[in-house]
């Protein structure tokens, strides 16, 4: 039985850089690009990034908010 939310827990989100670091302080939960709300805890490097988040920041184009663009795991 799967507790995740699907296709979400497999892939790699782009967050804001700022909230990757204050929930790593104090755990509050982040959200991606994609609207996906979780706790990073896993090494992102081990997922693909997540095909709707990479499609929302490349349609931020340059102008878009630099920030965006950290990614941290997504499965619990």
């Amino acid at each position: 039985m799967s507790h995740g939310d699907g296709d979400h827990e497999r892939f790699a989100h782009y967050v804001q850089k700022d909230k990757i670091m204050a929930s790593a302080v104090d755990g509050t939960p982040v959200v991606a690009l994609c609207g996906k709300v979780w706790v990073p805890g896993r090494d992102p490097k081990k997922y693909p990034v997540c095909p709707m988040c990479k499609e929302i920041f490349e349609s931020m184009g340059t102008g878009g908010d630099k920030d965006k663009g950290g990614k941290d795991g997504g499965k619990k």
